[in-house]
């Protein structure tokens, strides 16, 4: 597979003046993304989020230089209010959206970690993986329909992980962040199927970055074998390439970063089992 993306996605080629969001970013892939999009002739207002001042300087640094191609907003991704304020904002400037990428992510904090056992589990943390991976996404497709809805081809991508796959779930562990990702991959397919009633020219897709050298994955990079810890900079150029590739068909569909599809194995284990089949077994 090509390291290095064609100048545009061929699915956006027709649109001689394009508009784009990317949310999350105020690092790691996110940023990546502004980068690279700044770098795309076609790309003639960019949108980007942050959530912190503080951990976002490159960012804010990267703005001054652009001038109003470069808009900045912060978001606070788990406030609905603020994701609606967005929308409006981007409605009175631009009009409508070419591309939105969701590049928000949280796999561990300062008060929490991935939890390695049932014991482990606390109601907070959860419901934070939930709001943060999941249903920000949800509800940045939901206002940002209007401007998707034009007879221009677009597209709308969120960041996941092939770790919210029931089944590829051989380890266990990580309960919040995988069932996070998986109601994501839900959630996002779903959404594809109303945007092809309701804004048919925008394709909805999902993409697994594979890990990549962030803050997100920082604590658990020793465990990857070099030459599968990807810089933020192959992360992204290896997903634009994907984006590059959609074809029409491709709205509701799982991508690996190599471009081959994820297949939406998420109950695949457990169908056809005996109705006493007991999933804990040995």
């Amino acid at each position: 597979m090509p390291t290095t993306p064609p100048p545009t996605a061929p699915l956006l080629a027709p649109v001689a003046s394009a508009t784009a969001l990317i949310v999350g970013a105020g690092r790691g892939i996110g940023l990546g993304f502004v980068k690279q999009l700044l770098e795309e002739p076609r790309i003639t207002r960019l949108y980007a989020t942050y959530r912190d001042a503080n951990s976002a300087a490159e960012l804010l640094a990267l703005s001054q230089w652009q001038g109003d191609r470069l808009i900045l907003f912060k978001l606070d991704i788990t406030e609905e209010a603020q994701i609606a304020s967005l929308a409006d904002e981007i409605k009175a400037r631009s009009g409508s959206l070419h591309l939105a990428i969701y590049a928000v992510g949280i796999l561990h904090g300062p008060d929490f970690q991935p939890e390695k056992s049932l014991r482990s589990l606390q109601s907070e943390p959860l419901l934070h993986y939930f709001q943060v991976n999941a249903i920000g996404a949800a509800l940045l497709a939901k206002h940002l329909m209007p401007l998707l809805r034009h007879g221009e081809p677009s597209i709308f991508a969120a960041i996941s992980a092939k770790v919210g796959s029931i089944g590829d779930n051989h380890l266990g562990g990580w309960y919040g962040y995988r069932a996070s990702k998986a109601a994501l991959n839900m959630l996002m397919k779903t959404t594809a199927l109303e945007y092809e009633r309701r804004c048919p020219q925008t394709l909805v897709v999902v993409l697994h970055p594979g890990t990549t050298a962030t803050q997100l994955s920082e604590p658990f990079q020793r465990n990857v074998p070099p030459e599968k810890l990807f810089s933020v900079e192959r992360t992204v150029a290896q997903l634009w390439d994907v984006l590059a590739r959609l074809q029409p068909g491709d709205s509701g569909k799982f991508f690996s970063w190599d471009g081959s599809e994820l297949p939406g194995r998420f109950l695949s284990r457990f169908m056809g089992r005996p109705s006493n089949f007991n999933i804990c077994q040995s």
